[in-house]
């Protein structure tokens, strides 16, 4: 794609990164998008980013995370979390941008990605919802931060979720692609969907059997790029920018926490107790108190609920936006100037004071 295309796709429907604090609503009302686009931020180049200079690992709960830090130690701390079948690199432009604004950006691969590996063969491969709320922070007791902002896509956007309904004391503001996506497991069990979206769960079905699990690990690499040009059907990437991450799935756990992750969603695969109290927390729907902005692009692939279905979740201020220019499930790296806006709008909204962190 030419730099020219840049910024049709990530042209904003809704107002932009000078946002005021008062154009933010609380409540279900502000779920519709504000018509007055604001000044974009300068489109950022893809093409011309790589990948990331430096991979660290630290040791974090139970697991030696692998992870990047972009931007000063001293500013203000985002947690960027990613989903399946992604890694770090769908951040790849939004970390920079970030970073050269200030910001200290943590991109951490999820357990079952990329360098992340558990620290004990004893440890269950689990992908239960919980376990990557607690492995998040974890990762930030680790760095010692206190407060952080968090943002993220399918798995990291429901983990991000997650964590600003249950410690908003920790987590300042909110960025959420497809909205409100925390879940209990009766909630994906005992609730059929119409016949046209119970297709878009094929996968999962698949994933519930033991040819799933075989093929899955037989055919990793294939399964995961067909799933990208699946959920972002207008996205052409190229060969470079797939084998980037497609190295990130040989990961010796991936096969069997994405398989626990959405085994453990149909009960079809059990949990640890550990996790008990959050998952019950989880499955009453908390309320998201902190500042918060939902995303969607115009050729999300994947499944994703209609934003006026999920604003009532949010209490505190609030804003959905959508985003055009064929921007599939893969937003961030899709559409890095929008989602990066988005994180800055809610800084504008409530700025962390006194952050602190190390490396």
């Amino acid at each position: 794609m030419s730099n020219s295309d840049v910024p049709r796709r990530t042209f904003l429907t809704t107002a932009a990164l000078g946002i005021a604090a008062g154009a933010f609503e609380s409540g279900e009302a502000s779920a519709e998008t504000h018509k007055k686009a604001m000044r974009p931020l300068k489109p950022i180049k893809r093409e011309a980013r790589v990948g990331f200079d430096t991979i660290k690992q630290i040791d974090a709960g139970e697991l030696n995370v692998g992870y990047v830090d972009v931007g000063p130690t001293d500013g203000t701390p985002v947690l960027l979390l990613h989903g399946w079948p992604y890694d770090i690199y769908s951040f790849v432009d939004v970390a920079p941008a970030l970073g050269a604004a200030g910001y200290r950006v943590l991109i951490p691969f999820l357990r079952g990605y990329g360098t992340t590996r558990f620290l004990s063969e004893s440890t269950p491969r689990n992908g239960q919802q919980a376990a990557f709320v607690v492995d998040a922070l974890k990762f930030l007791d680790a760095l010692k931060i206190d407060k952080a902002l968090v943002a993220g896509f399918d798995w990291g956007g429901r983990t991000a979720c997650a964590l600003a309904a249950l410690y908003p004391e920790r987590f300042k503001g909110l960025v959420a692609v497809s909205g409100y996506t925390i879940a209990s497991q009766d909630d994906q069990t005992l609730k059929a969907l119409p016949p046209e979206k119970e297709r878009d769960w094929w996968y999962i079905f698949y994933f519930a059997t033991e040819r799933g699990r075989i093929g899955y690990t037989e055919n990793t690499r294939a399964f995961v790029k067909m799933t990208w040009e699946l959920a972002s059907p207008k996205w052409h990437f190229d060969d470079a920018t797939f084998d980037r991450s497609a190295s990130s799935f040989e990961n010796p756990d991936h096969v069997a926490v994405t398989i626990s992750s959405y085994r453990w969603r149909l009960k079809l695969a059990e949990g640890e107790d550990k996790y008990a109290e959050i998952e019950r927390r989880l499955a009453a729907h908390p309320p998201i108190t902190v500042p918060s902005i939902t995303m969607e692009g115009d050729a999300n692939g994947a499944l994703h609920a209609e934003p006026k279905s999920y604003a009532k979740n949010f209490s505190g201020p609030y804003q959905h936006r959508n985003v055009t220019g064929g921007i599939g499930h893969n937003f961030p790296q899709e559409a890095p100037s929008a989602f990066v806006q988005a994180i800055m709008a809610v800084n504008k909204i409530s700025p962390i004071t006194n952050a602190t962190g190390s490396s």
